[in-house]
């Protein structure tokens, strides 16, 4: 199923809520930014253990509880694994239900898009449940020539108590593990310090670090450059309500199945509240809640917004600001764009 306005799409493959196939028409340039695993689409037989968002890996997909399994379900949760229900389909907009209770709460995904925005809007709206639950969105963005990455203002940056590999028969992660600084561009490494702002620092690795926002401001944002393509992809989000920016170094660092060495170039960047990822911090620490609390007799939701944009300069961003309904783009080298964006959406 395709999801169009004036300027911009996006698919939604309903067997697992993936958002993929996202596409903006800006400036005359035809910008694709989300990462696609180079086995989707070959028909490619899983490994049995395997979740069955594997098959189809790539794009932007909702976790809950994100990075972890609960009530029997696989990596990530119900969200990414099993079918949903789409229910309304209108110009720029799909509506689906989840066909499985996530704690004991309907999902509804709610994804649009509008003409002339670089922009497609997300909420996750669950329906009663109880418990409180990690959850993140989880875009994967494709770096094939690489990238520049900037944030909203972190207090620091920290890694879970584990690594992603630690079996050197099976992978490799090349951060340490738990580590903590502040700052990402002299993030403890195995070899020494990594410079988290740029991709890749490393030729085969597999790792995970965590952005904690810094307290003091609502709209908390993630830029990544990709110089060689000339554009911008964005993630927006309510810093007081996601308050980790989690990014996902995937470059060749896993030697099994499916990943089977080939896994390169993708950068997951993953909004959320997911405290149980800290290494060092606890939900104390952060500028919002560590996870969402679901509500026996209402409702909970998180919202989220992922863009790209020409970027001509290819430099790395300084700033990102929102007035009204415009939101402005300023880079480190002068580069300045300004474009219309819902701006109440995200309550910010």
């Amino acid at each position: 199923m395709r999801i169009a306005a004036a300027g911009i799409s996006f698919g939604f493959d309903a067997r697992t809520g993936l958002l993929d196939g996202f596409t903006v028409e800006d400036q005359g340039a035809r910008i694709a930014p989300l990462h696609r695993a180079p086995w989707v689409g070959t028909e490619e037989v899983m490994p049995p253990d395997a979740a069955p968002l594997m098959a189809t890996l790539g794009g932007d997909f909702f976790c809950a509880p994100f990075a972890a399994s609960d009530d029997g379900s696989p990596l990530h949760g119900w969200p990414a694994n099993t079918p949903w229900t789409v229910v309304t389909t209108a110009t720029g907009l799909v509506r689906a239900v989840l066909d499985h209770p996530v704690r004991g709460a309907t999902l509804v995904k709610e994804l649009s898009v509008t003409g002339g925005q670089p922009f497609v809007y997300q909420r996750h709206i669950f329906i009663g449940g109880s418990g409180r639950l990690p959850v993140a969105n989880h875009a994967n963005i494709s770096l094939k020539s690489g990238g520049l990455i900037r944030s909203s203002a972190k207090s620091h940056w920290e890694t879970p108590r584990t690594p992603q590999e630690s079996d050197p028969a099976r992978g490799r992660s090349a951060l340490a593990y738990p580590a903590r600084a502040t700052d990402p561009r002299a993030f403890p490494g195995v070899a020494g310090p990594v410079d988290l702002t740029r991709y890749p620092w490393n030729p085969r690795h597999e790792d995970f670090v965590v952005g904690v926002e810094a307290r003091g401001h609502a709209l908390g944002w993630t830029a990544v450059t990709r110089p060689a393509e000339k554009d911008l992809y964005l993630s927006l989000r309510d810093a007081r309500r996601l308050p980790m920016t989690m990014l996902w170094h995937s470059n060749g660092g896993r030697d099994y199945a499916p990943w089977s060495g080939r896994h390169f170039g993708c950068l997951g960047v993953e909004e959320g509240a997911a405290d149980h990822m800290l290494g060092f911090s606890t939900e104390a620490d952060l500028s919002g809640p560590g996870t969402l609390t679901l509500s026996p007799d209402g409702t909970a939701e998180t919202r989220h917004v992922i863009g790209a944009i020409h970027w001509p300069s290819g430099e790395p961003v300084s700033s990102v600001t929102l007035e009204g309904d415009i939101l402005t783009v300023s880079g480190e080298g002068g580069a300045r764009r300004s474009v219309p964006i819902r701006g109440d959406f995200l309550g910010v």
